[in-house]
């Protein structure tokens, strides 16, 4: 046998961008010819899909999964590169396999569940010709869980202590058009008021205004700020008249935690 060397598994794996013990297989097939490798690698048509792996994939969708308890449930990304393979068969069934597991066998961390389904995903790349990445992968639990998806671009999770499923379900529908970015305006960290609170005093003094006047203005455009990416402190879509801290109140319940997420959000600013 001969001895494949870690310099070499290293170089195979820069030119192609295949995983490690792959390339390490192909090399002690092809007797340590690099150049074999990368033939054999061509021809099985692992090289092929490794290059579509390397495409920037802003598409895909959003799916949720809730135990039968209503107690604990999992949203997960998966991403491709057009709408088109959104609907393909192979590509959902992929997706729904994958939020099944992760459901089942408690999968919380986005490096394992890739990994475990590492091969699935390349033969998956080759099979539709695009890349797919399982993106991310968050799970909450609760007293009881509320969810909505929207299509397949945005999908909500509520966690609430003492409502019921249709109220949980509203508030979701709730976060997925009002896009709050926090629970309440005490979560908000000091270092995103500072910021904002830093761009609006520039914003008002450069219109001319007293550094008082400046002041007084900004402290209302605070009050704002905060007011529209907490949630409870937003107007509930559904009847703008009361904020979702007064139906809540008036139902005696309350929002534990949330969890939104929608297609290809950040992902190119996690490119740069």
């Amino acid at each position: 046998m001969v001895d494949i060397s870690i310099a070499l598994v290293k170089e195979l794996r820069e030119r192609t961008g295949i995983g490690i013990m792959e390339c390490k297989e192909f090399l002690v097939k092809a007797q340590g010819n690099i150049e074999v490798a990368i033939d054999n690698m061509r021809k099985s048509g692992q090289l092929k899909a490794s290059k579509r792996a390397s495409r920037t994939a802003y598409e895909g969708l959003i799916l949720i999964k809730i135990e039968q308890s209503r107690k604990y449930g999992a949203i997960i990304e998966i991403n491709c590169e057009s709408d088109f393979v959104v609907k393909n068969a192979d590509f959902r069934n992929f997706s729904d396999t994958v939020i099944t597991t992760a459901l089942k066998e408690n999968i919380k961390d986005i490096h394992v569940l890739k990994d475990k389904f590492e091969d699935q995903t390349r033969m998956l790349i080759s099979k539709i010709n695009e890349n797919i990445v399982i993106r991310r992968i968050d799970t909450i639990k609760g007293d009881i869980l509320g969810y909505y998806l929207h299509g397949t671009r945005i999908g909500v999770i509520v966690s609430a202590t003492n409502a019921s499923e249709e109220l949980a379900k509203k508030i979701a529908m709730h976060i997925a058009a009002s896009k709050p970015v926090y629970l309440k305006a005490d979560e908000i960290p000091s270092d995103v008021i500072a910021r904002e609170h830093q761009i609006q005093m520039e914003l008002a003094m450069h219109s001319g205004k007293t550094h008082k006047i400046a002041e007084i203005i900004v402290d209302g455009r605070m009050k704002k700020f905060t007011q529209e990416i907490s949630l409870i402190s937003q107007h509930f879509v559904m009847d703008p008249n009361k904020t979702i801290e007064q139906l809540l109140d008036e139902h005696d319940c309350k929002i534990d935690a949330f969890i939104r997420f929608e297609v290809g959000e950040k992902i190119k600013s996690e490119k740069h």
